[in-house]
């Protein structure tokens, strides 16, 4: 993974970082850096990943696309809880956030 600190969504029409100060959230286990307050489909975004799940059906790649929480193309497992929309969820230390299974998938 490389430093991406500097492709970071500053300017988003919901949620805006708290104070530009990094935290680390992990992703399938895989500690990641985020700004705090920031979407954390934008801190995986800058980390490189472009996949945030995969359709039940078909298992097609889904990652950011409406950003606003219009779409379900971003949601994943968020602290245990299913189905939560990364792109308007705002980074928080230490969350636990997880891909989830084609089966669970939408």
């Amino acid at each position: 993974m490389n430093d991406m600190s500097g492709m970071r969504v500053n300017n988003h029409p919901i949620l805006h970082p708290q104070d530009g100060r990094f935290i680390t959230i992990c992703l399938d286990g895989q500690p990641l850096p985020a700004v705090e307050g920031e979407p954390i489909a934008a801190a995986i975004y800058a980390a490189g990943y472009r996949v945030l799940r995969r359709t039940r059906r078909r298992g097609d790649p889904r990652g950011i696309f409406c950003a606003l929480g219009h779409c379900t193309d971003c949601t994943m497992e968020v602290d245990g809880v299913s189905n939560v929309r990364t792109c308007i969820t705002p980074a928080a230390p230490g969350m636990q956030i997880r891909t989830p299974e084609r089966e669970g998938a939408q």
